[in-house]
Order: C-alpha cells, then structure tokens, then sequence
C-alpha cells in the first residue's frame, strides 16, 4: 500500500473509532468520519466497502486474539481435569485474567458491548455467554467422563447463572471504570461466583 494511502487509511481508523464510540453504529455518519480523516466521503470507499465494514475493522482483529487465548486457556484448564478433576476450574481468577485483557483493549470492548447495535456484532454478548455456556458444559462432562460427582441440574438454570456471569464481567465497561476498579471488582466476582460454581461442580 503506497505510504499516502497508508496514513490515509490509518486517520479513518482513528475518526472512524471516535464517531463509533461517540455516536454509536447506527448514528454514526460517514460525512464527519471524512471529514475528520481529511478526505471525501467516496475516498472512505477506496479503504472500506460500507459503514459496517469499517466498524468490524476495530473490533474483529481483537476478537481473533480473544478467541485464541480463550481457547487456549480452555484446553489448559481441561487438561488439568485429568489430573486434580473440578478443582482445575478453581485454579485460576478467571474474571481478572479477562477483565485484563479487556482493558487492554478496552475502546475495542466499548465499541462492541455499548456502540454495535445495527451491525453483526450486536449480540455479541449473548454470543460470549454461549460460548461460556458450551464450554462450562464441556467441562462438566469431562468430569463426569472422569467419573467425578456433579450433581444434576436445570438447563434453563444453568444458561441464566452462566449468562448472569459473563453480563457481570463487561458491566464495568458499561459504566466506564478505570482500570483500577475493574480489576479489584473482577477479584469481587471470582469471590461471589465462585462457591456457586463449586456447589454446581460438586465440590463442598
């Protein structure tokens, strides 16, 4: 890419990533994203093919990573299973060790929970706590596999308590706490949730 498109293409990122978060998707207007970036409306199109092309190319490269690591750190924690059963879900602060990464991407997260309504990414956490949901069930089946006790429980139950966890985890994105705060109340999270989760895993 020729340097001029290059700097180009990096001051619509910038303004496109301010209007995003100022505005949100639906409201955010093209003309000032140009505007701000120093070119026309129709030289956004040399760079992007739509409005919501430009919003995933803030928010998908992150969520790539996201999913590497979380996948990552899945295969981590199953494989412990083998070895010390349910207490290898208790090993970890799972909710500081996410509510790190999110602040290090932490405009990223902002535009996907509070700024993507309109765009393929709306649901996105709904879809996270699918995710959580499916691997927490995976989890429990391998220890049950394994021949560990966890006692028998309701599916809707299990989607809200798994759903009311992970909405836990982005509130502080909702209410912009710094960085500080977000991790001392992840810490209030792992306490809060955490005998809950061992009753579910059969763990006294």
């Amino acid at each position: 890419m020729p340097r001029d498109k290059t700097e180009s293409h990096e001051r619509i990122i910038e303004a496109a990533k301010e209007e995003f978060l100022t505005c949100g998707y639906e409201n955010a207007s093209l003309r000032r994203i140009a505007g701000n970036a120093g070119i026309t409306v129709s030289g956004l199109y040399k760079h992007f093919p739509n409005k919501e092309e430009m919003f995933a190319s803030l928010v998908q490269p992150m969520l790539d990573e996201f999913m590497t690591l979380y996948r990552q750190k899945e295969q981590e924690e199953n494989d412990a299973i083998v070895k010390i059963g349910s207490a290898a879900a208790f090993l970890n602060d799972d909710a500081v060790y996410v509510m790190q990464f999110i602040y290090d991407h932490f405009d990223e997260f902002k535009l996907l929970v509070c700024c993507s309504q309109g765009t393929r990414y709306e649901d996105y956490s709904h879809d996270l706590a699918k995710m959580e949901e499916e691997s927490s069930l995976k989890f429990i089946n391998a220890l049950r596999d394994r021949g560990d006790y966890v006692p028998e429980f309701d599916g809707r139950e299990f989607h809200l308590l798994v759903s009311s966890n992970v909405e836990a985890v982005l509130q502080p994105i909702r209410h912009d706490f710094s960085r500080e705060e977000a991790i001392h109340y992840a810490q209030t999270i792992n306490t809060f949730f955490s005998k809950g989760w061992k009753w579910l895993c059969g763990i006294e």
